[in-house]
């Protein structure tokens, strides 16, 4: 074969000379050939996929799941085998007893372990005079037996007048012998080959009730069981494998295989919790960092055990989830389904959520600061709206709000709140840091208030407010607004609020993101009663958060899984019920959405006389005092004066921070809407300002006809 065909083409003979033309040659070439694969090559990915097939890897862990049954089964025999012979289940006994410090109970194991060896003691002696005892009832035996025999065969030959039946019975029983003896003889071969297959058959069904087998060589059911039961058996097995020698090798010591380590087994919402008492040179540390290894011995997730330290010495507590169970939904909010729930600041809780057992979480704010804080999108806003949406139904609460992201996730507080700020550029952090500033002043003319004064709740929030502490503006006097320094204006403002204001019943409530020392600094969180936390990225910002003492309690916001675990918070606040010996609490908030939100807010609304809310402008603008005054009144028909003056301070600082009921009663002499007493106090009424303003209007109209 070439590598080209050759086509042959004649033409045909034309002309008396017979003339023939030239040959031609046509070359076509051949289509190219795929490159042979070497053969070892094609082996080698033959052998490659009948070794990696699913039937291979089957075939592979039954062979090996079998052969260690049967050698697991024979070392579990022979373990009850010496147990029973020995005295080592006593010894076990008494070192566990003795590592517990019960020493009354390693003294009864001793006690126990001198009566097995003295009746050991005695059975060997009385193995010495067997021999001679045997023999004796053996002669004594085999003659009763054929003088038995000898009896029977005289009473069938007299009955049988037949001298020959005397030894009838002796020679039947002798022929029975025999034909034992010829059955072991034919049977023997065979039972020599059965015998141990039938005690390897024994011994693997006994590592076969135990599952003596490593989990990988386990069946696929078995592997992936799933919402597999609790047992003191499976968490034993659970600590003794979490690769900590030192706990290994206790159990494996313990007399009754670890079990004592155990508390009771306590049902506990979707879930288990059980108390482990660790033996002497293991720390809970070590367990705490194996939280994933441990989940998934008990055949679980990883965010579906949560180990955290009680009060006891040595001593861990593990929660251990139904399967699935975290990630079903919890139910709406108490908020969305009792409309006639109301609030209550001093004495009430907030419906927040459900802890991990599925019992209701709830919240007292009560003089209480928050924070918190968490990943981009975990549900942050959604978790701190829902306790001011519960808050708002207490009628003497004021709120003042700056949302630092302005995508109207608190829009619904317009009416609710006496000042809302909307928005994430550098203005508005100038306005939200002399908000904050208007909680300081505010707290400050409480605190110089008589001993005794009662003063309704006043609640600062600020959304975002990595916002604020990372805002590079400076004022007039080159103070930076954000920061951590001592003349940043934002930091100071919420030190000084942390420092007394829950006294006078002024508290502040922050939601920041992804915290760090630029935008959380240490001082101001560690300022706050309540910290709670979403998902987040590392351990040290789990710290940031919560602080070390409950991280190192098992906190673990870093341990969530982002976007799965949206809305489940790691608190750590005296105003929630926490477990005794726990430092922090997990819950799962109740999500409302913006529509339910707003019907809250509009119930809200409702208990209340009209709120005006405040929207913060910019400074330096000239002002009309009549008609910030006719604002600040809302719809209500009369305001206190020093309502009035707050109001106006709170629209704008500069302008009327500084004003006292001497400006306002300057202002208002002359309008027809001067301050007047009703029912003993100095008022403001609506009607009389708004008279005055058209009145203004009309002769401002008139003069500019003339």
């Amino acid at each position: 074969m070439t590598d080209n065909i050759v086509r042959l083409v004649k033409t045909a003979q034309t002309g008396p000379e017979s003339e023939v033309t030239p040959t031609v040659l046509t070359v076509v070439p051949d289509a190219p050939l795929a490159p042979l694969v070497p053969l070892w090559v094609r082996s080698g990915h033959a052998v490659k996929t009948v070794v990696t097939h699913e039937n291979t890897k089957s075939a592979a862990r039954a062979v090996a799941r079998h052969s260690l049954y049967t050698f697991n089964g024979g070392r579990i025999v022979a373990r009850r085998t010496w147990d029973g012979k020995t005295g080592a289940r006593y010894e076990r006994m008494i070192r566990t007893a003795e590592a517990a410090g019960n020493l009354e109970a390693a003294e009864e194991w001793e006690e126990r372990l001198q009566r097995f060896r003295q009746a050991r003691h005695h059975r060997r002696m009385d193995l010495l005079h067997s021999p001679v005892e045997a023999a004796k009832g053996l002669a004594v035996g085999t003659g009763v037996g054929i003088g038995v025999l000898v009896a029977l065969g005289v009473v069938m030959a007299i009955n049988n007048h037949d001298i020959t039946d005397v030894i009838t019975p002796l020679a039947a029983t002798i022929e029975f012998i025999a034909l034992l003896i010829r059955i072991v003889q034919v049977t023997w071969g065979t039972a020599v080959i059965v015998g141990p297959l039938l005690a390897l058959l024994a011994l693997w069904a006994v590592g076969s009730k135990q599952q003596a087998a490593p989990s990988w060589a386990l069946p696929a059911n078995v592997r992936s069981s799933e919402g597999e039961p609790v047992t003191p058996s499976i968490v034993v097995k659970a600590l003794r494998d979490l690769g900590v020698p030192a706990l290994r090798n206790a159990i494996k010591d313990m007399g009754d295989a670890g079990a004592s380590m155990l508390g009771p087994i306590r049902i506990a919402g979707c879930g288990v919790e059980v108390d482990v008492t660790l033996p002497s040179g293991v720390s809970t540390i070590e367990v705490q960092n194996r939280r994933r290894k441990l989940a998934e011995n008990l055949t679980r997730h990883e965010h579906e055990v949560f180990i955290t330290i009680p009060e006891a010495a040595r001593t861990v507590r593990l929660w251990v989830a139904d399967s699935g169970a975290l990630d079903e939904p919890i139910g709406p909010s108490p908020l969305v389904t009792d409309e006639t729930m109301t609030a209550d600041y001093a004495k009430g809780r907030a419906p927040w959520g459900q802890d991990l057992r599925g019992d209701a979480a709830a919240l007292s704010v009560y003089q209480r600061h928050l924070l918190i804080t968490g990943l981009s999108n975990q549900g942050k806003t959604a978790a701190l709206r829902a306790l001011a949406l519960w808050l708002a139904l207490d009628r003497t609460v004021e709120f003042r709000i700056a949302d630092l992201k302005g995508a109207g996730d608190w829009a619904m507080f317009d009416g609710l709140a006496s000042l809302l700020i909307q928005g994430p550029t550098d203005d508005h952090v100038i306005q939200a840091t002399e908000m904050v500033e208007g909680l300081v002043a505010e707290m400050e003319r409480r605190l110089q208030s008589p001993p005794g004064t009662v003063f309704l709740p006043l609640v600062g929030i600020v959304d975002e407010a990595q916002v604020a502490f990372m805002c590079p503006v400076k004022d007039a006097d080159k103070n930076p607004y954000g920061g951590s320094k001592a003349t940043s204006r934002y930091f100071m403002a919420v030190r000084k609020v942390h420092n007394q204001g829950r006294a006078v019943n002024v508290t502040l409530w922050e939601g920041t993101q992804d915290p760090t020392d630029q935008n959380l600094p240490k001082l101001v969180r560690e300022g706050a009663h309540t910290r709670a936390s979403l998902v987040l990225g590392t351990e040290s910002q789990a710290k940031m958060a919560l602080g070390d003492k409950a991280v190192e309690g098992g906190a673990a916001p870093h341990l969530l899984r982002q976007g799965l675990d949206k809305g489940t918070l790691v608190v750590a606040s005296d105003g929630i019920a926490i477990p005794a010996g726990q430092a922090s609490i997990t819950i799962r908030t109740h999500y409302i959405d913006d529509d339910e939100a707003v019907v809250i807010a509009d119930r809200a609304k409702a208990l209340r006389d009209g709120v005006t809310t405040l929207r913060a402008v910019e400074t330096g603008e000239d002002r009309d005092a009549l008609e910030d005054i006719a604002s600040v009144l809302g719809g209500a028909t009369r305001v206190l004066t020093q309502d009035v003056l707050k109001r106006l301070a709170v629209l704008d600082a500069d302008a009327y921070g500084a004003w006292s009921f001497i400006d306002l009663k300057r202002e208002l002499d002359g309008t027809g809407a001067e301050p007047y007493k009703s029912d003993g106090r100095m008022v403001v009424g609506a009607e009389r300002v708004a008279r005055a303003l058209t009145n203004r209007d009309d002769e401002g109209s008139a003069s500019a006809a003339e």
